[in-house]
């Protein structure tokens, strides 16, 4: 939340928000893709955006260029770029079958996209920056996307039922953007500060994956966050709490 006490700039930078435009950009061409029956070209475009709307906030930090203004802009960019432009591919690739199911189905992630930002921005100030309540709104964009890219690679037997199978994802990644589970944010790993050797190693090995097959593990690597927070929120955190508990009855 701004403070009260604190001028209100009057111009806006430059910089941070060149970033958040091309995201805005990129997210419209995937919309204009999606209509035109391009596909792969939407699912890409929506990939860019991500790029770019991760790059917008870093580059305001590094630079001290952020504002309110910005942090507006942002989640009005991302609205458009993974909420309505996945609807869009979404609906414009299966989910039409469905007729007036299909055209809700495809609404419900940019219903739920808009109400995840609204609550973000709202408790942005209380909330533990090193996780995300509820699933970040690029990564069930992304998620979506990918599954685009990754159709290749289903099984015959999965194919049959590929109208049914993108319903369920439209349908169930929107509501995971309102729930409560908790997602790692990853904003404590300083990336400009020093880390162990097998954390380079790590990441030339995730690059030389994605660069070899970039539908595959783009995909796998969405669905393996989306998994992460069902996993810790429903396995490992009840755990965790459960022997605090016992701990403390023991002491």
């Amino acid at each position: 939340m701004r403070d009260p006490n604190r001028p209100v700039p009057r111009g806006v930078y430059i910089l941070p928000n060149l970033f958040t435009t091309a995201s805005l950009f990129t997210g419209f061409m995937s919309i204009i893709f999606a209509v035109s029956g391009r596909y792969d070209s939407a699912a890409w475009a929506i990939l860019f955006s991500a790029l770019m709307d991760g790059l917008d906030g870093k580059v305001a930090r590094l630079t001290g260029t952020a504002s309110q203004f910005g942090i507006e802009y942002d989640s009005l960019a991302d609205c458009v770029a993974f909420g309505t432009a996945p609807a869009m591919l979404m609906w414009a690739w299966q989910l039409n079958a469905f007729g007036r199911m299909g055209v809700a189905v495809a609404f419900l992630s940019v219903a739920c996209g808009a109400l995840r930002l609204a609550r973000f921005n709202v408790g942005v100030a209380t909330t533990s920056k090193r996780f995300f309540i509820g699933l970040p709104i690029p990564a069930c964009g992304c998620a979506l996307a990918t599954f685009v890219l990754f159709r290749p690679y289903l099984p015959d037997w999965l194919a049959g039922q590929l109208p049914y199978i993108c319903l369920g994802l439209a349908f169930f990644l929107p509501l995971l953007m309102v729930s409560r589970v908790r997602y790692f944010s990853f904003k404590e790993y300083g990336f400009l500060r020093a880390h162990p050797f097998s954390t380079l190693v790590a990441a030339l090995l995730l690059f030389v994956l994605i660069f070899s097959a970039p539908r595959m593990f783009c995909f796998l690597l969405c669905l393996g966050y989306i998994l992460s927070g069902l996993i810790y929120t429903f396995l490992l955190l009840p755990r965790r709490n459960r022997q605090i508990l016992r701990h403390l009855t023991q002491s």
